[in-house]
């Protein structure tokens, strides 16, 4: 509220939004906030003590039916570790979840699915700064990734057999450098090019928004050169 001048103050933000019913507010880390100004704002009568119980009930109700208040060995989640969740049945729910979440735009003259019986008699080429770099594989809000469960596109089409090269060309998303020769080296020795361009979170995140969705830096170039 604050950012788009709709009030002017914490204080006049607090007040607002409270009198408008909202009782929670994502300031995780942030020193000065918003609904530390409230106590300033029930002294001065702009927010009551009834309207504050009525704001918080709700709250503590959702927790308490969470069981976050619960002795830990009544809580059946806090024996979890990343055995369970890395768990085969839940791996195999995740590649699921993934396959059918997929979005085919076009598929000229049947290219897809690959067929893995026939890749060890093909030259693939996997090219684009997210071919290899397991870094720039996760977005926004994504958990903290276990390094040894990350299979990028060069990685996965390996185990399976495939005869890859490989070519970057830039080495993160925003690809301020590019080597053409290294892709079009790479594209131009191979039957089939997977080309792995995006954004991800070092261009673009919460808070930091884009203007246009053009690809970043050189990215276009190097698709139009694995094409060509």
């Amino acid at each position: 509220m604050l950012g788009h001048h709709y009030t002017h103050t914490f204080l006049e933000t607090a007040v607002a939004s409270v009198n408008a019913g909202c009782n929670l507010e994502l300031s995780y880390g942030l020193k000065n906030n918003v609904f530390m100004h409230i106590p300033q704002a029930l002294a001065m009568g702009n927010i009551t003590l009834q309207m504050l119980r009525d704001r918080v009930r709700p709250l503590f109700y959702t927790r308490m039916r969470l069981g976050e208040f619960d002795p830990p060995a009544m809580n059946p989640y806090s024996a979890l570790d990343l055995s369970v969740v890395q768990s085969p049945e839940h791996r195999n729910l995740s590649l699921e979840a993934a396959v059918k979440s997929f979005v085919l735009l076009k598929n000229i003259q049947g290219t897809l699915p690959l067929q893995a019986r026939d890749l060890p008699n093909q030259r693939l080429a996997v090219v684009g700064p997210f071919a290899d770099n397991p870094r720039v594989l996760f977005g926004d809000y994504a958990p903290v990734p276990e390094p040894q469960y990350i299979y990028t596109p060069r990685r996965g089409l390996e185990l399976l057999g495939a005869n890859i090269s490989f070519a970057a060309g830039c080495s993160e998303p925003q690809c301020h450098w590019y080597s053409r020769a290294e892709v079009v080296r790479a594209a131009g020795a191979a039957d089939v090019v997977v080309v792995c361009l995006g954004t991800g979170v070092d261009v673009e995140t919460e808070a930091k928004d884009r203007s246009d969705l053009s690809l970043p830096g050189h990215q276009l170039q190097l698709l139009q050169d694995a094409v060509q």
